[in-house]
This record gives structure tokens, C-alpha cells and sequence, in this order.
């Protein structure tokens, strides 16, 4: 009778968990839980071990697995094996939760930008800072305008001087195979090559000028421009996790309520400290930036006013005088070659 009993006890079944714990899952676990669940659980194989004998078997009819004829190979293998697996989990799982973070926070911030966009969202202004911003933004629109239309200048110039190279060589062949008209030619040949070396020095001055706006607009006020953009996303994510803690206070106070408005104040003081952070780099940005731009343009402008007056006066002395103050050495077109003055 007793054996009976044992035998129908040993066959009963017994419900268990994916962890091998007794007891039922949860019905309302999310879906989070249930993937991780997924990822991390599963049988130690370390622990594995085969009963020999049948149902009612004592203690001494199982049979670690590790005692398999082979065991030290097998054991050595299924650990690497689990190494392995359990490295792949963990990337998995961590992948999964930063795929959750990033779909949550884009959702905030699409649910903020919406509410601002139509009027039903409140957002954090301030308004020195971003009369800066918008004056920047302003600034940079005309240099690029002045950058345009100082290239567009070089370009004309030098098929200017490139036609008055051509015209003076030209003035100087006709000077040797026209006798009665040489002097005439020579004197206009020799005029030309005055003005095309003027002119490669002018080149000089503006090519520099261009340079330094070049500098000025596409990399020191882009750079400022890349902070203010870092600075505008952080405000928006500020402000979207400010109005979900708002939302949150404003509901019951249960437990799990209460739970998730401390999640909530966490994640808003983060995002808080983080848009602070970058206004106050774009405050710095902006105003180091103006001293620069300052500076950079009170020499450019100098520069480019004293270049031109000389050349126009025809002033070579004074042109050149302009260049070797501001140190500018001079690269005309095709400075791999001597240029065609020096081979005269």
C-alpha cells in the first residue's frame, strides 16, 4: 500500500515556472518582462542530471552528467557553450532596452512637438538667448551673401588678369613683327604686364579674404550653430518629460502611481541638468564667437579696403606694402610653375 502511494506521488505532476520554480507565470506581466524572460532564462546545464531507476528511485539511482564517460570534455565544451550563449543574451537584452528608451523618448519628444506646434503645449523660452540665436542665425545669411559675391568677384578678376596676360604676350608679338607700330605695341604690352602682376597680387589679397570669411561662416559660426541645435533638442526633450511628470501628478497617488511619478522626476532632472548644460555652452559659444568674428573681420575688412584702393590708384608699392603686413604670401594660378613674369 505504501508503495502505492509513493508510486502515484512520484507520477503527479508538478506545474513549474521557466526557472524551474513551482507555481504559476503571472497573467499580467508586460511585454518587457516576457521577452527579457525569454533572453535570460533557460536550464543550467551544470546542473542537469539524469534519474536511473524509475519513478520511486532513492538518491542513489541519479546520475550527474558530468560523470558521463567523456565528462571532462563535455563539461569543459558545454561551458564555453553556455559562455557564449549567455554573452549573446546579455547583448540581446541590452539592445532591447535601448531600443525601449529610444522609441520612449521619441515618442515624448513627437507627443511635445506636436502639443507645441498646435498650441497645446507649454515650452521653455528664453528670450535673450534666443534673440542671440536668431541674430546669429541672421549674421551668418549675410556672410555667406558677402562670402557669394567675394568669390564670384575672384572669379571675375582673374579671367580679367588672365585676359590681360593673354593680351599683353600677344601686344609683345605683335611688337617684334610690326616695325612701324613697335614702340606703340611695346608700350601696351609693357602696360599689360604691369597690370596683370598688379592684378595677381590683388588676387592674393582677396583669395585671403575669402579664405578667412570662409573660416568664419562654415566652421566657427557652424560649429556655434551645431551647439545651439544639441542646445534646442535638449530644451525639447526637457520640456516633453517636464509636461509627462506634470501629467503624472495630476493622476492617483497609488503605489504603482507613485512608483512612476519618482521614475518620472529622475528622468526630468536628467534632462534638466543636460539643458542647462548646453545653454550654458551656447551662452559661452556665443559670446566667444562674437569676439572672434571681430577681431577676424576688423583685419579682413582692413585688408580688403587698403588692397583694393592701392590697386585701383595704381599703387603697386602700397599693394604690395598690404600684403607683406598682413603676411600674406602670394599663390597665384598655377603656383607649381613659375609664372609667366618670371620668365621674362
Amino acid at each position: 500500500m505504501t508503495d502505492s502511494i509513493m508510486s502515484k506521488a512520484a507520477t503527479m505532476e508538478i506545474p513549474i515556472n521557466s526557472n524551474g520554480d513551482t507555481g504559476t507565470l503571472p497573467e499580467d506581466d508586460s511585454l518587457e518582462q516576457d521577452l527579457q524572460q525569454v533572453m535570460v532564462s533557460g536550464p543550467n546545464l551544470n546542473e542537469t542530471s539524469i534519474v536511473s531507476g524509475g519513478y520511486g528511485g532513492t538518491a542513489e539511482g541519479i546520475i550527474p552528467t558530468s560523470s558521463i564517460k567523456g565528462s571532462n570534455m563535455h563539461h569543459s565544451s558545454s561551458s564555453s557553450s553556455m559562455t557564449a550563449d549567455e554573452a549573446t543574451r546579455g547583448v540581446a537584452v541590452e539592445k532591447l532596452e535601448t531600443m525601449k528608451k529610444w522609441g520612449l523618448n521619441t515618442y515624448k519628444c513627437t507627443k511635445q512637438m506636436i502639443s507645441e506646434r498646435f498650441g497645446r503645449g507649454s515650452r521653455t523660452v528664453d528670450l535673450e538667448l534666443e534673440a542671440q540665436i536668431e541674430v546669429l542665425r541672421d549674421t551668418k545669411r549675410k556672410y555667406e551673401n558677402v562670402l557669394r559675391l567675394a568669390r564670384a568677384l575672384t572669379n571675375h578678376f582673374y579671367n580679367m588678369v588672365q585676359t590681360q596676360h593673354a593680351l599683353g604676350d600677344t601686344f609683345a608679338d605683335l611688337s617684334q613683327k610690326s616695325p612701324e607700330l613697335r614702340d606703340e605695341f611695346g608700350y601696351n604690352a609693357e602696360t599689360q604686364k604691369l597690370l596683370c602682376k598688379n592684378g595677381e597680387t590683388l588676387l592674393g589679397a582677396i583669395n585671403f579674404f575669402v579664405s578667412s570669411i570662409n573660416t568664419l561662416v562654415n566652421k566657427t559660426m557652424e560649429d556655434t550653430l551645431m551647439t545651439i541645435k544639441m542646445y534646442e533638442n535638449a530644451r525639447l526633450e526637457f520640456d516633453a518629460y517636464r509636461s509627462d511628470l506634470e501629467e503624472l501628478s495630476l493622476g492617483p497617488r497609488d503605489a504603482v502611481a507613485m512608483a512612476r511619478i519618482d521614475a518620472a522626476q529622475q528622468q526630468y532632472q536628467v534632462q534638466k541638468d543636460k539643458y542647462e548644460r548646453l545653454r550654458s555652452d551656447v551662452i559661452i559659444k556665443l559670446k566667444f564667437l562674437e569676439e572672434n568674428k571681430v577681431k577676424v573681420m576688423h583685419k579682413q575688412l582692413l585688408l580688403f579696403h587698403n588692397a583694393i584702393s592701392a590697386y585701383f590708384a595704381g599703387n603697386q608699392q602700397q599693394l604690395e606694402q598690404t600684403l607683406k603686413q598682413f603676411n600674406i604670401k602670394l599663390r597665384p594660378p598655377g603656383a607649381d610653375k613659375p609664372s609667366w613674369l618670371e620668365e621674362q
